[in-house]
């Protein structure tokens, strides 16, 4: 197949994005296909050519690499060195590349490429593409939404306040109702970009002005306080319907921030995880359960914390989950005996399956 590999884009994750994008451009060239990689948002201003001859094939395929710097990119800078063309958030001969590919494979990440619109937008334009359809990413990406819906399935999800504005903020209802140490975040961000956890209300208020005025974040505005799970943190990936191996994740120090998830020196991780088999099956069960209710797609990951009680909250679903060999769902998948190339080929192959279905 020709596979267009969309990586890049215009949200505070393009960095992990891009490392997913080469990972998985790679694997697929060696799953035997004809693979472009390219910037969704940036495009392809110098192309002089047809975007067909941009597929390549092993052995002309040169394999790419990109590590994820400790910090998020700056996106201001990103913008004033863009080529505009009219196109909105395609990139210059993006959808041409699109067009000419069987399936587009999304190893984006936040904003338009996670929250339903790129999704929408190809679904409009006819191009096959992985992972989940546009309801469905809105859904999943929006925690005020998700997170009734989880409450809604029976699966627990911390206790959290949200506010459309920071002039709604109520320190004194976050005491009550939340209390401290809280956690700050976005309600449409990911890879912890904006997310602090304050323990008192001074911290409190400059984590609130952190979420809502990064333009990494993702925020409108808005902003999401959660109650702090004190506990061990796993992660659940579903792939063809079911349940992988759960993986714990335990930080060398602090929390799961976003140095911590990318700087592989920072974290340490555990699959599958060293848990009792009741403690395994309930979190796969329960990542079953939301992953289906949220009517999520081919693959998806699902993150929770436990406390030490021994109750599993959800804290979110990935639509997108990362996609390098050493993010999270790859290593489930290669615990259950499922190889990087196989994985990403699977996931492809799915995409050209539903479009054949709903076609």
């Amino acid at each position: 197949m020709k596979i267009a590999v969309l990586a890049g884009g215009n949200s505070g994750e393009r960095d992990v994005s891009w490392a997913s994008g080469c990972k998985i451009s790679n694997a697929l060239a060696d799953a035997g296909h004809a693979v472009a990689l390219v910037d969704v948002w940036l495009g392809l201003p110098e192309l002089d050519r047809e975007p067909e001859s941009l597929f390549l094939a092993r052995p002309d395929y040169q394999d790419y690499a990109y590590q994820v710097p400790r910090t998020p990119p700056n996106l201001a800078r990103l913008r004033e060195n863009r080529i505009r063309n009219g196109s909105g958030y395609f990139g210059v001969h993006v959808l041409d590349l699109c067009r000419a590919a069987d399936v587009a494979f999304i190893a984006l990440h936040g904003a338009a490429g996670e929250n339903g619109q790129l999704q929408a937008a190809f679904d409009l334009l006819g191009i096959p593409y992985t992972g989940s359809d546009f309801a469905d990413c809105v859904i999943a990406m929006d925690k005020q939404l998700s997170k009734n819906l989880i409450r809604s399935l029976g699966c627990e999800t911390p206790d959290w306040l949200y506010y459309r504005t920071i002039e709604e903020i109520d320190f004194a209802g976050v005491r009550e109702k939340i209390g401290f140490p809280c956690v700050v975040k976005p309600p449409r961000g990911g890879s912890s970009i904006g997310v602090s956890i304050p323990n008192n209300e001074a911290e409190c208020a400059e984590a609130i002005r952190v979420a809502t005025t990064s333009d990494k974040t993702g925020s409108d505005g808005d902003v999401l306080i959660e109650r702090f799970i004190s506990g061990r943190e796993f992660s659940v990936g579903i792939l063809d319907g079911k349940p992988l191996p759960p993986i714990e994740i335990i930080p060398q120090s602090g929390w799961f921030d976003y140095e911590s998830k990318y700087q592989s020196e920072r974290t340490r991780e555990i699959c599958p995880a060293e848990i009792p088999d009741e403690l395994s099956a309930a979190l796969q069960s329960k990542a079953l359960r939301i992953h289906q209710g949220l009517r999520l797609g081919y693959y998806s990951r699902i993150d929770f914390r436990v406390d030490d009680g021994g109750t599993a909250y959800c804290l979110e679903a990935n639509t997108l989950p990362g996609m390098t060999p050493g993010s999270l769902l790859p290593k489930e998948a290669a615990t259950a005996g499922i190889a990087y190339a196989d994985l990403c080929n699977r996931i492809a192959v799915n995409a050209i399956f539903r479009d054949s279905i709903s076609s």
